[in-house]
């Protein structure tokens, strides 16, 4: 007869989720130190204290745990919720033109403050490592089908500039709030991520809506 008792499901669910947790932390610390080919899923399991074998068990692969980690640090918890069905998304985009760019750029300084660094890991494997690779294009191709969405709100309440069209207008919003823009402000010339949101905003209105809305 086995001794003690079996653990209840939720305190295994709540050890399990506390354990995917720690190994998810200690592989962002690891990759920005790191590098993705730089660190392998031996060091993560050695960084968040569990067996060799854990970080398989739970990911599988390498690109799979850093896929979930991307998803987790941009979304900043982990529900399954894509971020054009968040309340706060839903919120800008509701607000005044002006108002909404604002809304837009303020959450992305959020984001880009979880997420910028893990994305320029991604970014500088990308040339050598396919993994890296298609986690990048997959990221750029859905920040770009959020800034398409912007635009159409956008267009809904008022019309872009006259010399703009919504293609021009989605690819100007990704230019401008993309993490590689968000690290050469915040971490290569020292301003805040409130000073890049307030940058970003005013830039983003002055480029995208008739001067009548400034």
């Amino acid at each position: 007869m086995a001794s003690g008792k079996a653990q209840k499901p939720g305190v295994r669910a709540a050890k399990a989720a506390a354990t995917r947790a720690r190994m998810l932390a200690a592989a962002r610390k690891l990759f920005i130190e790191r590098g993705y080919s730089g660190t392998s899923m031996q060091a993560i399991a050695k960084e968040s204290g569990v067996a060799a074998q854990t970080p398989y068990y739970t990911f599988t692969t390498k690109r799979a745990l850093l896929k979930e980690l991307l998803d987790v640090e941009i979304a900043g918890d982990t529900a399954p919720i894509a971020t054009l069905d968040r309340p706060w998304i839903a919120a800008a985009m509701a607000a005044e033109p002006a108002d909404q760019l604002r809304q837009i750029a303020k959450a992305t300084a959020a984001i880009h403050t979880r997420v910028a660094a893990l994305l320029d890991v991604i970014r500088s494997a990308a040339p050598t490592e396919p993994e890296a690779a298609e986690l990048w294009r997959t990221n750029v191709f859905q920040r770009l089908t959020v800034q398409t969405a912007v635009v159409a709100a956008l267009m809904a309440k008022t019309g872009l500039r006259e010399d703009l069209d919504a293609r021009r207008a989605a690819d100007i919003l990704l230019a401008v709030l993309a993490p590689e823009t968000f690290l050469l402000f915040v971490q290569e010339r020292g301003w805040t991520a409130d000073e890049w949101a307030a940058w970003a905003a005013d830039t983003l209105i002055h480029s995208l809506l008739p001067a009548d809305l400034w």
